[in-house]
């Protein structure tokens, strides 16, 4: 009878709406994002807002199931791209910024949305932004809990 009862139970596919808790961690362990002691994310599949690897491992889960899967890069935030870093002078720079390596920076695009962008290198008279996803060229892995299948 068990056997049977779990052949019933509806699995996640593409195109489901789901709510899942989530911890991301890197491949040494540290924790950069969790829904635990929150709400669970809410989205819907095949949309392209969540990571391709994100979504695919929820594929074929049943609600209250719980798993970790590991993302490739690839299949993450993609590799760390040289074309998306910049030198900038810092005369460019707002007088009150003192720019330190690690520190997070917004630009604006031209058509006025924004873009996260971090100082990866100090110079004499300019400094080196990169525009990678702060992610970008890391394996990442997830602990994954499905609340919900809507």
């Amino acid at each position: 009878m068990e056997t049977q009862e779990k052949n019933t139970k509806r699995k996640v596919k593409n195109n489901d709406t789901v709510k899942v808790h989530y911890t991301g961690k890197l491949t040494n362990g540290q924790i950069f994002d969790s829904s635990v002691d929150k709400q669970p994310l809410e989205f819907q599949l095949g949309q392209g807002m969540i990571i391709p690897g994100f979504e695919q491992g929820l594929i074929d889960m049943t609600e209250k199931e719980k798993k970790t899967v590991t993302i490739p890069e690839a299949e993450a935030y993609g590799e760390v791209r040289k074309e998306l870093f910049q030198e900038v002078p810092k005369s460019d720079l707002p007088s009150e910024i003192d720019p330190q390596v690690g520190m997070g920076l917004m630009a604006k695009n031209p058509d006025g949305t924004e873009r996260q962008l971090r100082v990866a290198e100090v110079r004499s008279e300019s400094i080196v932004i990169d525009a990678n996803h702060p992610l970008a060229g890391q394996d990442l892995v997830f602990d994954l809990e499905l609340v919900e299948i809507k």
